[in-house]
């Protein structure tokens, strides 16, 4: 009979997390935070839960430092609000690895995004050292609340929303998305219905005339 893992918790102090991408929507941080301000203006346990119920996958690499491999948004959501640890769950141990090797494996895992926010691929070395030094990329913001809208569907297809921000951001200006966000917003939804999106993760189809 197979045996059921249960996961490893560790509380980690956030600064000292690793981020394995360059970039988060910052709208989408903003729109965290104000979750995170509601749950806690409620104090202790309620805190305590959602906390609990959020928990950060994490690969450990090399020196024993935890790279985080989901929930950027929260991470760096939460260390603005001030909170200072979170529940790590590791999912792989690859902590021997020379750094090289190290992000070669993390690459073929897809578990890590080294783009920037032009959507170009960056050296390893580029990747921030801490979530607080995270960057803006606002394509990102747009795929996450195209998502919300019903532009497309959840997917689990690793970092489905950077290949949505990828689409839109050759599709949208960045100047008319910085203008007037609710009518880039507006486009994305038509451009997400169409054909030409149909490759996507969670792609629903057209519209029906």
């Amino acid at each position: 009979m197979a045996t059921v893992r249960e996961p490893i918790l560790h509380p980690v102090p956030i600064e000292e997390l690793r981020p394995t991408q360059i970039t988060v929507g910052m709208r989408e941080v903003k729109a965290k935070r104000k979750a995170w301000r509601t749950t806690a203006e409620t104090k202790g346990e309620k805190a305590g839960k959602f906390l609990g119920n959020h928990m950060v996958p994490a690969v450990r690499g090399p020196r024993g430092r935890f790279y985080v491999i989901d929930h950027h948004h929260l991470s760096l959501a939460l260390y603005e609000e001030g909170v200072k640890d979170v529940l790590v769950t590791p999912v792989a141990d690859l902590s021997k690895l020379e750094a090289d090797s190290f992000w070669f494996v993390m690459d073929c895992h897809d578990w890590m995004h080294p783009f920037d926010e032009d959507g170009k691929r960056r050296g390893y070395e580029d990747i921030p050292k801490s979530v607080k030094d995270l960057v803006d990329d606002p394509f990102r913001s747009l795929a996450g609340e195209l998502r919300r809208v019903g532009g497309y569907a959840k997917d689990t297809t690793p970092f489905s929303e950077f290949l949505w921000a990828d689409f839109l951001r050759r599709r949208i200006k960045r100047k008319d998305l910085d203008r007037d966000f609710d009518a880039a917003l507006e486009k994305s939804l038509e451009f997400a219905k169409s054909k030409d999106a149909d490759y996507l993760p969670g792609w629903c189809g057209p519209v029906d005339e």
